[in-house]
């Protein structure tokens, strides 16, 4: 059929070419010879000679030079009568024209075909043109036909036909060729079946498909149905358009779902589709002959079940603890798990469901072997329950009690009858009389046991036409209980732990904020809700009424994390009381981080464990000095600052980014904040800004809307802070430090700059006397003045210019004392033939606190002397004599 087609094609396109070739030779003959005709008329000399006495001698000579020249047939010069002036047979000369010669003679030229013409060649169709000629003042003087033979035309398409037929031939062969490598290809795909046994096969397999009673699914490699028959469509309720559609498509049971694209050969493997219990038979298709993919066989065990009577309840035992897998153990709250259980076991494997755990486990502890329990959970039969001993009840079961049996022999115990149950009667008679007239009536009750532990008991009650439990109950009851007990373990280890993290955390957070006036603080610290971490802040006071805020954490959760956050808060400490700035505490610490990785990363644990590494702590340390309004700040890897201005604009102020503490060899910048009175600097930690569902930038955006608003305390801040920001389960600690500024009244600071000259040390003594008397502090004059005197002596004679002393009324009086040197003075041990050396002594007995601190241009001596203690004691003979024995004690430091 096809080469017939070809050849019925080829015929066509032959026949078409043909025609073609007829109507394009016509249309050249005639393009031919008008061309001829009108380039001879047109031609110079032309007009000259038909006006000659003899136009014959001159025009036939070049009417035939033209004629052979353009391949014509002829061409014929007429006059206007048409009689021929030229012609290739000399014969025809003088004689009539033969054909249309009216419009040339009118102007126009006129082409047509013409027969019975006289030609040398022989006779045969002519087409010819006749062209007029015309002189100088248009007037047609003479006309010229030129005219060619059909035939000699079509000779020249003729030429074209053997390649017309020869692509032809070429076609039909190609055709024949395909056709024949296509049949085969079909029969080896057929495997040389003819059509009649390939009809025959096709409606045998489909009769097969669809009279089974068995479902039989074909899938191919990438996972997409190609096949389903009826029953297939039935049992998994495949939609009209399944066929063809990847399975994850299909809607059908997640089980069934992921076991038909895991690609894994099965047998018999029972899975749940809707109501139905289905055994999944499934097998590659690849090794038998067929396309990679598989081939699934689907068997309806339900009915079975009906037939039986026991498939059901499998059906309904496996998929009840199908359930108990998913919903027990959602969350790691041990009450919480308890109440789980009892839910997912009601009503569909009892009417009432009590769940009793021991005290310890409810806390966390580690469970203690007793019969007295409290009880956790209860579900179900809210008519029912009277008699029934409710949540938070504490019970302790008597020996013969169905749970204390339990508890004893590790197995669930059934009660099938509980009228005559004397042993649960007994345990509380008014109880039991009213749970039966409630219409209870059996139990099963299994110990929740856990790695060999038991946790409590689980108590299962059927009520009112409920069938009675029976021995086959128990091994799903044990199996139900089990699977409980394993969540309901794991969570009270995770509160065990949780409570011994937080426990720790908040012992080494500061439990109050320290009594200063420089800024008035509040804080918020929230752990977070899967295991505390390593979020840490303190207030810590420094000389010069400054005050030092600090926040870190530590990357990680639990003890570790907790641990690690106290190490670094005390050296924090330590540090602040060196009185180091901002970037050389950050220095230090940073050390202390990189030692403490270095030694835990290379050790291990007694337990034999490598020890978890601390790489990743931030923090960030900023002083505020209330004389000047400063606060000089830096950071190590940790979130920048907020401000808010007393107006209630909120900035975060560009405080330079260095690397978390651990990376060592990076130095840290600091930077200068000027905050005006009432400022709130607000320092935080990542978890306040950042969760799981918001990003940084995002988290920053909405801190400053909550921030926004003037004439806040600090301790609202916090709270609209913390309303704002954080999610309602927290999977990261929220440390969160608000700090009001305050600045010192000017009047309540005094300064002077101390020629090096020791003759300066008595006018600036009496001027510090005097400011002393106007700041109402004459009791502590004389103490203050020695002091000043000892420390101004010290600057003039050990150090170097400038020398300024500044005196600060605060809650305490703070003497400071600074010079250009960096040599630290320190108290020495003074012979007794020295003339010196017991100045420092002396200031170290009069003054509550004193040191040293270091700025770029040199160090600060600063005493402290206390208010509120009175005027200093006159030196008694008591303090003579240790100021006079103190050249003998052995303990002073030199």
């Amino acid at each position: 059929m096809q080469v017939v087609i070809v050849v019925l094609l080829v015929a066509a396109a032959v026949t078409a070419l043909v025609l073609q070739a007829g109507r394009d030779s016509t249309r050249e003959a005639a393009r031919q010879s008008l061309t001829a005709a009108e380039a001879f008329a047109n031609a110079p000399g032309t007009v000259q000679a038909l006006n000659t006495k003899d136009p014959t001698a001159v025009l036939q000579p070049r009417a035939e030079a033209a004629r052979k020249r353009a391949g014509v047939t002829f061409i014929v010069v007429l006059d206007t009568n048409g009689i021929r002036y030229t012609h290739p047979d000399p014969k025809q000369i003088g004689k009539k024209f033969i054909g249309t010669i009216k419009p040339s003679l009118e102007g126009r030229t006129t082409i047509e075909w013409a027969r019975g013409l006289p030609l040398a060649e022989g006779s045969g169709p002519v087409i010819q043109a006749v062209v007029p000629v015309t002189d100088d003042r248009g007037s047609v003087v003479g006309l010229v036909s030129a005219g060619i033979k059909v035939r000699k035309v079509t000779a020249l398409s003729a030429r074209q036909m053997p390649i017309i037929f020869g692509a032809g031939a070429a076609a039909l062969a190609l055709s024949t060729l395909g056709t024949a490598l296509v049949a085969r290809r079909l029969r080896g795909q057929t495997h040389s079946l003819g059509p009649a046994e390939m009809t025959r096969m096709y409606e045998h397999h489909d009769a097969v498909l669809h009279a089974v009673r068995e479902g039989v699914l074909i899938i191919g490699a990438d996972g997409r149905l190609m096949l389903a028959n009826d029953e297939a469509r039935r049992l998994l309720e495949l939609p009209a358009d399944a066929e063809q559609r990847q399975v994850a498509e299909l809607k059908l049971d997640a089980d069934t779902a992921r076991l038909l694209a895991s690609g894994e050969p099965t047998t018999d493997e029972v899975h749940r589709a809707g109501d139905r219990l289905l055994a999944v038979n499934m097998r590659p298709t690849a090794p038998y002959g067929g396309q990679a993919g598989w081939v699934v066989t689907l068997r309806d065990t339900t009915e079975l079940a009906v037939v039986t009577g026991r498939a059901e309840v499998a059906r309904e035992r496996l998929t009840l603890l199908y359930d108990a897998g998913v919903r027990i153990g959602t969350t790691l709250d041990v009450v919480r798990t308890a109440q789980e259980l009892a839910d997912v076991a009601t009503p569909r494997f009892a009417d009432i469901v009590t769940v009793d755990l021991l005290e310890s486990v409810e806390r966390g502890e580690e469970p203690t072997r007793t019969a007295r329990m409290r009880r956790t959970a209860i579900s179900g039969g809210s008519q029912e329950r009277e008699g029934i001993y409710p949540v938070g009840e504490l019970i302790t079961y008597s020996p013969t009690a169905p749970q204390a049996r339990a508890l004893e022999t590790g197995r669930a115990v059934v009660e099938d009858d509980l009228r005559q149950a004397r042993g649960w009667r007994e345990q509380d008679p008014d109880g039991a009389s009213r749970a039966l007239e409630r219409g209870v009536h059996s139990l099963v009750t299994v110990p929740l046991q856990a790695r060999g532990v038991v946790l409590g008991t689980t108590n299962f009650w059927r009520t009112g036409d409920s069938p009675p439990f029976k021995e086959e109950d128990l091994s799903f009851a044990e199996e139900l209980a089990a699977r409980a007990a394993v969540a309901i373990d794991n969570a009270r280890r995770f509160t065990r732990e949780h409570t011994m993290a937080v426990t720790l955390q908040r012992s080494l957070l500061p439990q109050g904020v320290p009594e200063q006036d420089a800024l008035e603080v509040a804080w918020r610290y929230l752990p977070a809700e899967a295991g505390v971490g390593g979020d840490w802040f303190d207030v810590i006071p420094l000389p010069g009424a400054r005050v030092a805020l600090v926040v870190g954490d530590v990357v990680g959760h639990g003890l570790h994390a907790a641990a690690t956050m106290g190490r670094l808060r005390t050296a924090v400490q330590n540090f602040s009381a060196l009185d180091l700035p901002p970037d050389e505490l950050l220095g230090h610490l940073d050390e202390l981080v990189t030692r403490i990785d270095n030694d835990e990363s290379t050790g291990d644990s007694p337990q034999g464990r490598q020890s978890e590494a601390v790489t990743g702590a931030t923090c960030l340390y900023a002083i505020y000095d209330p004389v000047t309004g400063v606060c000089t700040t830096a950071r190590a890897g940790h979130p920048g600052p907020a401000v808010v201005h007393p107006d209630g604009t909120v900035t975060s102020p560009a405080v330079p980014a260095s690397p978390p503490l651990g990376l060592g060899s990076h130095p840290f910048e600091t930077t200068e904040l000027r905050l005006p009175e009432g400022s709130r600097l607000v320092l935080y930690t990542d978890g306040l800004i950042m969760n799981r569902h918001r990003d940084i930038d995002t988290g920053l955006a909405l801190l400053h809307q909550a921030l926004e608003g003037a004439g806040r305390t600090p301790e609202e801040t916090c709270q609209a802070a913390i309303d704002a920001m954080p999610s309602a389960h927290p999977s990261d600690d929220i440390a969160l430090l608000v700090a009001r500024t305050r600045l010192l009244d000017p009047s309540r600071v005094a300064h002077w700059e101390v020629p090096p000259d020791p003759a300066a040390v008595a006018p600036v003594r009496a001027e510090c006397g005097a400011q002393l008397q106007a700041w109402g502090l004459n009791d502590i004059g004389f103490t203050t003045e020695l002091i000043l005197s000892e420390l101004i002596t010290n600057a003039i004679r050990y150090g170097s210019p400038p020398i300024r002393v500044r005196l600060l009324h605060y809650r305490s009086l703070i003497c400071e004392v600074s010079d250009g040197s960096s040599t630290s003075p320190h108290v020495r041990r003074a012979a007794t033939t020295d003339e010196g050396g017991r100045g420092l002594f002396l200031v170290a007995q009069f003054a509550q606190r004193w040191g040293t601190r270091y700025t770029p241009g040199g160090k600060v001596i600063w005493a402290e002397q206390s208010l509120h203690d009175g005027a200093a004691a006159p030196m008694s003979d008591t303090l003579t004599e240790a100021l006079l024995d103190q050249f003998d004690d052995p303990t002073l430091s030199s």
